[in-house]
C-alpha cells in the first residue's frame, strides 16, 4: 500500500506551488549561457543586496556555528523602532509566506473556513488546504478584491480573511478608505490578514496606515516582507505585526529558529539603508513606465499595477512564454491563476526591460 493513502484527503488534494523558473534551469533546458539570461519572473529587486545589508552579512558570517537568536531581539528591535511598534506585536517568518502559513496553522482547522479573492496570491488557498479548512474564493472585480462581496462571503465558521494589497499577480490596489470600511464591518471573531508585500512601492497618498490601524482593530494582522523592495529574497525573512495576543499565539506555533542568523543581520542592515530603498522605488517607477509604454505602443492590454511587476494579456500566452524562454527571458505564466492568456513581467533594470521589449516585439512580428 502506498503511504500516500494514509495522508488526509485535504493534503493529497493540494496542487503544489510552482515557483518562477531559475536561471540555471533555463540555461540547461535550452543550452543558453547563464549570463545571457534575463529573469523577470519572480518580482525580485533588480538592484541586488542593499549595501548596508551586505556589510551586516559579512560581519555575521563568523558566528554561523552558533544557533540564531530564536527570539531575534535585534531584528525585532529594529522593526519596532522603524514602524512604531512593540516587540510583543511581532512574529518573524522565513519569508512572509511563513507568516501567512503560521496564521493559518494558528487560527484554522477542519470545520473552519477562510475567505480570499479570485486572482489573489496562490499561497492563501494552499495554506488553508494544508490545515484542512475550507477555502472560499470570492470573484474578483476588475482583477482586484471585491471587498463588499468578500464581506458577504464570511460565514459563521470563517476565521481568516486574506487581503493582498497591492495584490499579486494582478497589481491591483484596494484604497485605504475602502479597507478601513471593510475592517469596521468585519466581525471581531475574524482575523483580517493584510498582506503588504509590495507596499513600499506605493506613493504615500495611496499607502494605508495599517500599523496605526492595529491600535483600533485587534483582529488585524499586517504582513510585510524583505524579499521585494529590500532585496533579500534569497535569505527569506518576513514579519507580521498584530495584537500581542495574536502574536503570542502565532509564536507558539512558529519554529524557534525559522529566521537564520544571516537573514536577521541582513534585514537589520536593509532597514537602515534608506538610500537603497529610495533608489529601488525610483528604478521601479521608471521601469514600470518603460514597460507599460511599450505595451501600449504594441497594443497589448495590461492591468495597471501598484507593485514591481505588470500583468499583460496576449492571445496565446503559452506560445509567447516559450518564445521568451528560447530567447533567454524568463517571465511568469499565469495559467495556474486561471489567467491562461496572461503573463506577468517583473520590473528590472533599464537594460533588462529593454531586452524584454525587444523579444516581445520580435514575437509580435
Amino acid at each position: 500500500m502506498s503511504l500516500s493513502r494514509i495522508a488526509p484527503d485535504y493534503i493529497r488534494a493540494i496542487a503544489p506551488y510552482i515557483p518562477g523558473k531559475p536561471v540555471s534551469e533555463l540555461a540547461r533546458e535550452f543550452g543558453l549561457a547563464e549570463e545571457s539570461i534575463v529573469k523577470l519572473a519572480s518580482n525580485e529587486n533588480p538592484l541586488g543586496l542593499p549595501p548596508k545589508a551586505r556589510t551586516a552579512l559579512e560581519a555575521a558570517v563568523g558566528e554561523l556555528a552558533r544557533y540564531p537568536d530564536g527570539n531575534a531581539f535585534d531584528l525585532k528591535s529594529a522593526i519596532a523602532a522603524k514602524f512604531g511598534l512593540a516587540q510583543n506585536q511581532l512574529v518573524l517568518g522565513n519569508g512572509s509566506n511563513d507568516v501567512l502559513e503560521l496564521a493559518a496553522r494558528t487560527f484554522l482547522a477542519p470545520g473552519t473556513s477562510a475567505v480570499f479573492s479570485e486572482y489573489a496570491f496562490a499561497v492563501y488557498p494552499l495554506a488553508v488546504q494544508a490545515v484542512g479548512a475550507t477555502p472560499i474564493e470570492v470573484k474578483a472585480r476588475d482583477y482586484g478584491h471585491d471587498l463588499d462581496a468578500m464581506l458577504v462571503a464570511i460565514r459563521p465558521d470563517t476565521r481568516i480573511v486574506f487581503i493582498a494589497n497591492p495584490n499579486n499577480p494582478t497589481g491591483t490596489l484596494a484604497k485605504p478608505g475602502a479597507l478601513l470600511e471593510f475592517l469596521e464591518a468585519v466581525p471581531e471573531s475574524v482575523l483580517v490578514v493584510l498582506d503588504e508585500a509590495y507596499t513600499e512601492f506605493l506613493p504615500r497618498e495611496l499607502a494605508s496606515d495599517s500599523f496605526g490601524w492595529l491600535k483600533r482593530f485587534p483582529s488585524l494582522l499586517v504582513s510585510r516582507t524583505f524579499s521585494k523592495a529590500y532585496g533579500l529574497a534569497g535569505l527569506r525573512v518576513g514579519f507580521a505585526a498584530a495584537h500581542p495576543d495574536v502574536a503570542e499565539l502565532m509564536n507558539r506555533v512558529r519554529q524557534p529558529f525559522n529566521v537564520n542568523s544571516l537573514a536577521q543581520a541582513a534585514a537589520c542592515g536593509a532597514l537602515a539603508d534608506d538610500e537603497f530603498l529610495a533608489e529601488s522605488v525610483r528604478v521601479n517607477s521608471e521601469g514600470m513606465k518603460q514597460i507599460t509604454d511599450a505595451l501600449e505602443r504594441l497594443g497589448l492590454p495590461y492591468i495597471p499595477s501598484y507593485g514591481n511587476f505588470v500583468t499583460f494579456h496576449v492571445g496565446d500566452a503559452k506560445a509567447l512564454n516559450l518564445h521568451f524562454l528560447k530567447n533567454g527571458v524568463i517571465v511568469r505564466p499565469l495559467a495556474s491563476y486561471n489567467m491562461p492568456n496572461s503573463l506577468r513581467v517583473s520590473i528590472g533594470l533599464p537594460e533588462e526591460n529593454a531586452r524584454f521589449i525587444e523579444v516581445l516585439e520580435a514575437a509580435l512580428g
